[in-house]
């Protein structure tokens, strides 16, 4: 790693490299291709994602594919061989560092138990050699046992875990308690026994747990327990009604046992960070903000009780650091790699080993692993694979007028050959409780590559822009959610950019029933419709998300949403149907049934409108494996062709 260094030019990025890797790297890739690119090109899982440096900076654990096939991997910085976990077929869900020797990795698995599927998560010790695995608390668990709280910063392999004991909502262990476990051995005890109504509880950075949060058993009330120190009893310091109504709660908890931070709505309706007073419980001064758009999330140090940096998610994704040596490292990275955001993803406790991110919205990048004190940038791994830094299609936000005058804010994605009056495709995000940001994306880039300028509208009732902007959702699924959509078309016709005679709409979960729901409302604007995942039927959702614990909430909150769940689900109204539609559903999807869409295709065909449909054996709600992202963009291709061909 303190090999000299080149300052290499890869498709549009300068990145300084060791010399020796300057041979490998295509220069010409930066040229645009005279042909569009292959399917499986754009359907590569990422080699390594969401990697985690180990405290010491010697290793890193991540998911990785191998084959299109994902799996959890522990990788040595030095290049020794690596080491694989099998999971059989369990879900990988998340995975933390305890100390340099252990690690804690959380899985689930869809069980039937009484003839209903239930997911049931566990969390397992997995020693950094790959040789032993130990399952915590695996015979005692309820159905939830996979929420780690805190872990030890001494070099100790001491987590804190909460979990359940019991299914049955009459029975003490249904409701979670604590333990302090041991991961090398298993061996666990207790330090917080469980109280009624309380699911969640949260510890500060020694490993005292200092809140609870509780709800009644349909979901809909919330309750905040606090205690200053392990010494003293719980109290209650706020309560809500609702889930919409807001409760004191500290995001974190800082050393001084007076002194929190949380983060809460200004008086502008954004998310914002302030001081809370823990002896009064009265919110202090603001701290940070991001003028526009509420804050994406909190970076604390190794310990949790240090504030090091605020996500933010204005156009694009990024972090303003908050620790100054954080914040050196990210700028001595950065002027290292030219033409490309850079950005820490991981870094060592001594901050002398980080996994930067390089790459931008047109371009997948790579990851590199930095030895700061040699001054050294290693390759760790491409984005993807085949497309390696190369810029593909341009991608921008821009904004425009709703009918009511509301401002929307969109991603748009331009054939890299672009001229005018193109043929568009819009594309809504799924949430809808969510936004797309400028971002390296394959499904785009996919589109544009085949000809086609992208719209992403971030409609009424997205997220980041304030709460009475996400509130402009309420009572408007398929009404003026929708319509938000369909003006998008009108403005990108206004400025040349799309012929609004060859739209068609794709759409994956929200988006999916945002597609549906055009294909039966608004036919007359579209050419085709494709739906991933859609919902079709809000009243079996209801009924689907019914069987959960909290489900009342869950169904107040969809309810105000769509007042008339009948009204606005497309499955009702197959007669209005009036473009071609695609429909593309995994079976193992456990967000959105594949009867929601089994059951619209039925309805479809006895009523003799156009539709293909797709479904696809193993795929899940995700597009975890590169062989259901294949098919479904061959699908989309083929159907794109006939219907409103580029």
């Amino acid at each position: 790693m303190g090999r000299s260094l080149a300052l290499l030019a890869l498709g549009g990025m300068a990145v300084a490299m060791p010399a020796q890797a300057a041979e490998t790297v295509p220069t010409s890739a930066s040229s645009p291709s005279p042909t569009v690119h292959m399917v499986a090109e754009f359907a590569q899982l990422p080699p390594i994602e969401s990697p985690q440096l180990s405290p010491n900076g010697s290793l890193i654990a991540a998911r990785i594919a191998i084959n299109g096939t994902q799996y959890f991997a522990i990788l040595p910085v030095d290049g020794s061989p690596r080491r694989l976990l099998g999971l059989g077929d369990n879900d990988l869900n998340w995975w933390r560092w305890v100390n340099d020797d252990w690690l804690t990795v959380g899985v689930g698995q869809t069980q039937v138990v009484g003839g209903d599927d239930w997911y049931v998560t566990r969390a397992m010790g997995v020693k950094a050699d790959g040789k032993k695995v130990v399952p915590l608390a695996a015979k005692d668990a309820g159905q939830n046992a996979d929420d780690m709280i805190w872990s030890a910063h001494d070099g100790t392999p001491k987590i804190l875990l909460s979990y359940q004991t019991s299914i049955y909502t009459n029975d003490p262990g249904f409701w979670p308690h604590v333990d302090a476990f041991d991961v090398s051995t298993g061996r666990h005890r207790t330090v917080m026994a469980p109280k009624v109504g309380v699911r969640d509880w949260y510890a500060d950075g020694e490993g005292t747990v200092r809140m609870g949060v509780g709800h009644g058993d349909d979901g809909r009330s919330t309750r905040v327990l606090y205690r200053p120190a392990a010494d003293q009893p719980f109290r209650i310091i706020d309560r809500a009604k609702t889930r919409d109504d807001p409760v004191v709660m500290p995001s974190l908890f800082l050393p001084d046992r007076t002194k929190a931070l949380m983060i809460a709505d200004d008086a502008d309706g954004f998310s914002v960070l302030y001081e809370l007073e823990l002896t009064t419980l009265k919110r202090g001064k603001q701290l940070e903000a991001s003028k526009g758009y509420d804050l994406a999330g909190l970076l604390s140090n190794p310990a949790g009780d240090r504030l090091t940096g605020v996500r933010i998610n204005e156009e694009g994704p990024a972090t303003r650091w908050i620790d100054p040596d954080l914040a050196a490292l990210e700028a001595e990275a950065g002027r290292m790699v030219k033409g490309a955001r850079v950005s820490i993803v991981s870094v060592s406790d001594d901050h002398q080993t980080a996994i930067l991110r390089a790459g931008g919205p047109d371009a997948p990048g790579l990851l590199l692993l930095f030895n700061r004190k040699a001054g050294a940038l290693d390759h760790l791994a491409y984005t993807n694979d085949a497309f390696r830094n190369r810029r593909l299609h341009p991608v921008r936000t821009l904004r425009y007028k709703a009918r009511d005058g509301l401002e929307i804010a969109a991603i748009l994605t331009l054939p890299k050959a672009r001229g005018t009056n193109l043929p568009l495709i819009v594309l809504p995000h799924g949430g809808p409780f969510a936004r797309d940001t400028e971002e390296w994306d394959w499904w785009t880039q996919f589109l544009a590559d085949r000809g086609y300028a992208v719209i992403q509208p971030n409609y009424r009732g997205s997220s980041g822009y304030g709460t009475p902007f996400t509130a402009k959702g309420e009572g408007q699924w398929g009404l003026a959610m929708q319509d938000d959509l369909n003006d998008a078309v009108t403005a990108l016709a206004a400025q040349g950019i799309a012929d609004p005679k060859r739209v068609c709409m794709v759409g994956a979960s929200y988006g999916g029933y945002a597609v549906e729901r055009a294909a039966q409302r608004d036919g007359s604007l579209y050419r085709c419709a494709i739906s991933y995942a859609g919902v079709s039927d809000l009243n079996a959702m209801l009924r689907y998300n019914g069987r959960f614990l909290g489900s009342g909430a869950s169904k107040d909150w969809l309810r105000k949403q769509a007042p008339d769940l009948t009204g606005v689900s497309p499955i009702n109204f197959p007669a209005q149907f009036s473009i071609p539609m695609l429909i593309v559903h995994g079976v193992k999807d456990r967000v959105v049934p594949v009867r929601q869409s089994r059951n619209l295709v039925q309805r479809l065909r006895k009523a003799g409108k156009p539709v293909d449909y797709l479904e696809q054996p193993l795929a899940d709600h995700h597009f975890s494996r590169a062989e259901d992202r294949k098919t479904f963009l061959e699908a989309m291709e083929a159907f794109l062709k006939r219907h409103n061909p580029a």
